[in-house]
């Protein structure tokens, strides 16, 4: 490798493109195309990043079979940025192998990593989890470490538990100080914020109050029976009842939830549950049939007593009920904390983070642009979605749902 090459890669290393691109912009030889990219990604020019380092793939002989699998790395990273949620993970597996085969361990480490991200990113956390458990990050360098835990902070925050995700941003903020890059840093100051913001709202006898992560972890460990509006199931001494495909059964549960000690208006339960203003004798048949269908599957938790002017719902255990909803509640917020992270995704992307159909996810873009809560970028299947992080307000990727999202 000749001096230059070697300085532009240590200007990268250190999070400077530009000192980077001071020594090879000029050079069309194949390390000098990489590393090109990797500026111009730094950079944020993602198109011109991801043709560079195509090209430099292609430019570099049958031998080099290392160079070339780290240029997939790079742009597999810079798929995951773009949020490309779509981008083949089968060739990044691949370049894992490579790397891991030929000794270039912390490249090798680095593709795992991204593959951790990206499963993160769909909502796929065991698997996300078992990924990092195969790493020892203790002799990578201080880069590597801080994504590590990075990664381990957001595993952690999805799996509700403060302590861990707490101290992994601690171990990432130290080791971005020794990294030295200031981009990293304000990575995990991202994250850091997250972690402070509420993750959700705690509504009990007609009071309402936000809740951070720790206090939502506390809350679900308590005794009280909640009624979970961010998983939509019902929960009570590790108990739990999923309603998440029974959204009829879950708006009766949680309207009766929100009035306890009280009881609820017959017509304000069809209101909830059917959607109507003006109740007929058929809804209240049909309203009839829906309790007894919650009766029967909350038997185990609570029972639902009938009233003189509705129905109430009787914990068996439990002295307190709570509804623990999300903390900015709109039909598409699902979306919206998506979107709340500053970065473009692209209506595919969005759709397979939420596990949805991309033309509900597109509706669901629609109608938001239309209120002017979020823009979009370019046109065609270029077309990106973002809006700016929303105060005080931490994504759902906290309090995931696995409801479609119209």
């Amino acid at each position: 490798m000749d001096s230059r090459i070697a300085a532009a890669a240590l200007a990268l290393a250190a999070g400077d493109p530009l000192g980077a691109l001071n020594r090879v912009a000029l050079r069309d030889d194949p390390p000098a195309l990489a590393l090109r990219g990797v500026a111009m990604a730094q950079l944020g020019d993602f198109a011109r990043a991801r043709a560079l380092l195509r090209s430099a793939a292609r430019a570099f002989g049958p031998r080099e079979a290392v160079a070339r699998a780290r240029c997939v790395v790079a742009e597999a990273e810079i798929a995951l940025v773009s949020r490309d949620l779509g981008w083949p993970a089968r060739a990044l597996d691949t370049a894992h192998a490579t790397l891991a085969a030929h000794g270039d361990r912390v490249n090798a480490a680095y593709a795992r990593y991204l593959t951790a991200r990206h499963l993160l990113l769909t909502g796929r956390i065991d698997e996300a989890g078992q990924t990092l458990d195969g790493l020892d990050p203790a002799s990578l360098p201080p880069v590597l470490q801080a994504t590590h835990a990075l990664v381990a902070a957001g595993i952690a925050m999805r799996r509700l538990q403060s302590k861990p995700a707490t101290a992994a941003i601690a171990q990432a903020r130290r080791a971005a100080r020794r990294a030295g890059i200031p981009s990293l840093s304000a990575e995990v100051e991202s994250a850091a914020q997250a972690l402070r913001s509420p993750a959700a709202r705690r509504i009990a006898r007609g009071d309402e109050r936000p809740l951070r992560l720790e206090e939502v972890e506390a809350l679900l460990a308590s005794k009280a029976l909640v009624v979970d509006a961010c998983r939509h199931v019902v929960r009570n001494a590790g108990a739990v009842v999923s309603l998440a495909t029974r959204p009829v059964l879950f708006s009766l549960a949680r309207a009766l939830a929100q009035a306890w000690p009280e009881d609820v208006p017959r017509d304000t339960l069809i209101a909830h549950a059917f959607r109507t203003r003006h109740a007929d004798a058929s809804h209240r048949a049909r309203l009839r049939v829906e309790i007894g269908r919650l009766r029967t599957l909350l038997c185990a938790l609570a029972g639902i007593s009938a009233t003189g002017r509705g129905f109430a719902l009787v914990p068996h255990r439990a002295r307190e009920v709570v509804v623990l909803a999300r903390p900015v509640e709109e039909k598409h917020a699902a979306v919206l904390a998506l979107l709340a992270d500053g970065e473009s995704w692209s209506s595919s992307a969005l759709a397979l983070a939420l596990g949805a159909s991309q033309r509900s996810v597109q509706r669901a873009l629609e109608t938001l642009s239309a209120a002017g809560k979020i823009q979009s970028l370019g046109h065609g299947r270029a077309r990106r979605w973002m809006t700016p992080p929303l105060s005080g307000f931490t994504t759902a990727l906290l309090l995931p749902s696995p409801l479609p999202i119209d």
